[in-house]
């Protein structure tokens, strides 16, 4: 087996310089936990190509490969003008509007009613990820007159925020239906949604998805943020997605933001990925500047559960040193002695429920008798959440009787995944302890002789069961 030896886990997005066999099978071994499928980009065709090869992958290196497909979610853009592009003067007038015509100094086509049906005086549009700034000063039906406060250049279809508006947009699109279809059945383990504003707008996804995917929530507009912890509540796990994020909160407040939401999610025990430009330079540099190493390492000393490679790894000329460099960096983090200490400080009280207890006691039997690992018996992966909450210094193995189960716990922090012996079911203490000794051994992280704790929920193979904590030692030599 290839241990997955970090951790914090790594997502590196899949993309045209990184859709063939040997390239994924490289940034798998060079420490890639999970592969991010943009559908923002590619045909349902190329998708299913690069969901073939990672399996095949999968088989290869023995060990749990996750796939995690985002969808694009809605995208509102300015329409076109005459001549391909205009020049917008600070102090300008300029309307945005329903009219499909070609736009020019003046206005432009705003194809989103939705914006006009909820803007005020006083609101503030967007454009360009940021770089031109509209301030609302008047609105009609089908129109809104705005005054330029920093212009620049504007051409077709650029895109337009609102950080001030609940827009009533779903954030699934129609498109963003036929692609969730369609990865669902490919097999896909977690769904990245975008532009969730509302808990309603997770709520429908997970209609649709059906238990199929763990679902993930793309936290990009300030909107989520001031629903955060109801959002949390019925996700699965989050995205700190700081590109939208960027745009429409205020730099200073991102990094704020970001620790915010990673705080939150640990405590309700649901995995956080921080993305976004983590390794921006990677694209077209063979190594990271200064400041990205440490952007990776604060992640990694904030405990998110994992680290995300964007257009780095898709579409940059180093995805395999992309992924390299940023294993390294979260083994240098994880070994370091102030990064101990930080987890050791930052580990949360045992919430008031038999579950977390048990997890909260293997962390605190393990830490005190320097067990080798946690065996983590879980079903459809509550338990293994809960351990990983509890951030143990000892490698968590989970341990389930599904690859489903196994491929989602790629993503969570410190689990490395196994999936039990069919033919060797767990149906009392002594087969629990036998199988647990077994998958120790195979981990590569025990040697003979070394003490493991074991959680297990009793009666075995039902989900949210677990009660059982016990101590074994692994046989000398």
């Amino acid at each position: 087996m290839v241990a997955a030896h970090c951790r914090t886990k790594i997502v590196a997005t899949l993309g045209p310089a990184s859709s063939d066999a040997e390239t994924i099978r490289d940034l798998a071994r060079a420490g890639a936990d999970v592969f991010r499928f943009n559908f923002s980009h590619g045909t349902h065709d190329d998708h299913a190509a690069r969901h073939r090869i990672v399996r095949q992958v999968e088989k290869e290196i023995g060990r749990p490969l996750g796939i995690l497909a985002d969808v694009q979610g809605p995208k509102l853009r300015v329409g076109r003008f005459a001549d391909g592009r205009v020049i917008l003067e600070t102090g300008s007038k300029f309307r945005l509007d329903l009219d499909d015509a070609p736009g020019d100094i003046t206005r432009v086509n705003l194809p989103h009613h939705e914006i006009i049906s909820v803007a005020q005086p006083g609101s503030i549009l967007l454009l360009d990820d940021g770089k031109l700034k509209l301030c609302v000063t008047a609105i009609g039906k089908d129109f809104l007159e705005t005054e330029v406060v920093v212009g620049g250049p504007l051409s077709n279809h650029k895109g337009v925020n609102v950080p001030d508006l609940v827009l009533p947009i779903p954030a699934l699109t129609q498109k963003d239906r036929d692609d969730l279809d369609f990865a669902l059945n490919m097999g896909v383990d977690f769904v990245a949604l975008s532009f969730v504003q509302r808990p309603e707008d997770v709520i429908e996804a997970r209609t649709l998805t059906n238990g199929r995917a763990w679902i993930v929530a793309k936290l990009e507009k300030p909107q989520a943020m001031d629903n955060l912890e109801e959002i949390l509540e019925v996700t699965d796990a989050v995205m700190v997605a700081r590109g939208d994020l960027g745009v429409e909160l205020p730099p200073e407040t991102v990094p704020l933001a970001q620790k915010r939401i990673t705080r939150l999610a640990r405590k309700l025990g649901k995995p956080v990925i921080v993305a976004t430009q983590m390794l921006e330079s990677m694209i077209t540099a063979p190594t990271p500047t200064r400041a990205e190493a440490s952007d990776v390492a604060t992640a990694v000393f904030d405990g998110a559960d994992a680290v995300m490679l964007s257009a780095e790894s898709a579409a940059g000329k180093y995805p395999r040193e992309a992924v390299a460099i940023m294993n390294r960096i979260v083994e240098r983090v994880e070994a370091d002695s102030g990064w101990q200490a930080m987890m050791k400080a930052g580990r949360l009280e045992p919430e008031h429920y038999v579950a977390d207890a048990i997890a909260g006691a293997a962390e605190h039997i393990a830490g005190t008798l320097g067990a080798s690992a946690i065996v983590a018996y879980t079903h459809a992966g509550p338990t293994a959440l809960r351990v990983a909450r509890e951030r143990p210094f000892s490698p968590i193995l989970g341990v389930t009787p599904t690859e489903i189960t196994a491929r989602r716990l790629t993503l969570v922090w410190g689990v490395q995944a196994f999936v039990a012996d069919p033919s060797r079911p767990v149906q009392n203490t002594e087969t629990m302890v036998s199988t647990a000794i077994d998958v120790a051994r195979q981990s590569g992280r025990t040697q003979p002789g070394d003490t493991i704790v074991i959680t297990a929920g009793m009666p075995f193979g039902v989900s949210g069961s677990t009660n059982t904590l016990r101590v074994a030692r692994l046989p000398e030599a």
